[in-house]
């Protein structure tokens, strides 16, 4: 096979597996569709729970009563089919690798999800909460606290999305231990300056009080640490030191 022809085939898997990844995010999200509202009802809850009594969220544009819980739908819908789109993905990428990367991408990427999904229920079930109950309370006598529920949104989705990526702290130390890029020596020794860093990358995504920056940079140092520990139980498991003789 020419080398046209290769690349003719590799673009032809590729809109194969775009089409049924899309198809499967779209399938979800019309069934999501008729439980949107319920959806930002429930992704509200933390911050309507911290409102004082009486208190509610607004919608400033004439749109946003509609569009919003769409936009909720489909984040949901989205990260409900991100196993299937991920696996989409594996599927086109997977015939092109040795059998030692699939091995070490397939549990990578299982990994990477949950953590994900971990560091959005972290935000949900335990930050939330504490950084709405504090800009509750820090609000003025007199003045009432009624968020826009399109600005809620930008927050919860920038917060999901810091939380989720810290998650990943674990995957990332044990892709580039894994690669050579850096051993474990080395990780240990630049500990305090990740620390230092984690407590800046808090200041700079959370909102400006200690509490919810404590509540980001901790789990960003030990999730580090889960990162060492799981590299180096791998490269002392009997078939690394066999593969690394070999």
């Amino acid at each position: 096979m020419s080398t046209n022809e290769t690349f003719v085939s590799h673009l032809l898997e590729l809109r194969t597996r775009l089409v049924w990844a899309f198809g499967g995010l779209l399938l979800v999200f019309i069934c999501l569709v008729p439980w949107a509202s319920d959806l930002y009802a429930l992704l509200a809850e933390p911050m309507i729970a911290k409102l004082p009594a009486g208190g509610q969220m607004i919608a400033i544009d004439v749109i946003t009563p509609f569009f919003v819980p769409l936009k909720v739908a489909m984040m949901t819908a989205f990260l409900i089919s991100l196993p299937y789109i991920l696996y989409q993905a594996w599927l086109f990428v997977a015939p092109g690798m040795h059998s030692h990367e699939r091995r070490l991408m397939f549990p990578l990427i299982t990994a990477s999800v949950i953590l994900f999904f971990c560091g959005m229920a972290f935000a949900y079930f335990l930050v939330f909460p504490v950084v709405f109950g504090f800009f509750s309370s820090a609000a003025p006598v007199g003045v009432a606290v009624m968020t826009d529920i399109d600005k809620y949104l930008s927050f919860v989705m920038g917060m999901f999305l810091a939380f989720g990526i810290t998650f990943e702290v674990p995957v990332a130390v044990v892709v580039l231990v894994k690669m050579d890029m850096v051993n474990i020596a080395k990780l240990k020794e630049i500990r305090p300056y990740v620390i230092v860093g984690a407590f800046i990358l808090a200041a700079l995504f959370t909102p400006p009080d200690v509490v919810s920056q404590f509540m980001l940079a901790i789990p960003l140092w030990l999730l580090y640490e889960v990162g060492i520990m799981v590299s180096w139980l791998m490269t002392k498991s009997p078939k690394a030191v066999e593969t690394k003789n070999g």
